[in-house]
């Protein structure tokens, strides 16, 4: 057996390239919804009376509810950020692997964040469809729990930040010549 430098497969390096790069743009995007919503989104309509918090947040989480946002950003990432770690697997760049493992883990972090707490929250302002006066608007409100809503979002903001520079980081990794 040779020490010699191993190059990977002709056809596989610009699918891993480009798997690679869909993951960190879509990645970098999702980051950047979960940072403007607990850095501009929820300290905005933190001074605002409950009848308009309860009518933005709803009018905002109903459009986010959409399939470029779901589909292509926070579900695309997990499984581009997956597929790209598949891909690398047989490459011999093992630090390319450590960093998208990273990613990996650090983007699972925000998905049970937002199963876990963000969305249950969001579902429990969603239920609330009638409302007759001020008091109800108050109650609407204090079911999202805005304080934990933002801290846990603020979170899942700096996981997917950690897989967006892991990824980044990956990229810089996956130029360099390959090793055995």
């Amino acid at each position: 057996m040779t020490n010699a430098p191993r190059t990977p497969r002709p056809a596989r390096r610009p699918l891993r390239t480009g798997v690679l790069l869909l993951a960190t743009m879509t990645t970098g995007l999702t980051a950047g919804v979960y940072t403007d919503w607990s850095n501009t989104v929820m300290p905005g309509l933190g001074g605002v009376d409950d009848r308009t918090f309860v009518t933005a947040f709803q009018a905002l989480d109903a459009a986010i509810m959409n399939p470029l946002f779901l589909g292509v950003e926070f579900t695309g990432s997990l499984l581009l950020i997956a597929l790209a770690l598949v891909l690398h697997l047989r490459s011999g760049q093992r630090a390319a692997l450590v960093w998208l493992s990273v990613a990996l883990a650090a983007y699972l972090v925000s998905v049970v964040i937002t199963m876990g707490v963000n969305e249950p929250l969001n579902q429990q302002l969603r239920s609330v469809t009638e409302f007759g006066g001020d008091a109800d608007f108050a109650a609407a409100r204090a079911l999202l729990d805005e304080a934990r809503w933002t801290a846990w979002n603020t979170v899942r903001a700096l996981a997917v930040l950690t897989a967006f520079g892991s990824l980044a980081w990956t990229l810089v990794i996956h130029r360099r010549p390959t090793a055995a």
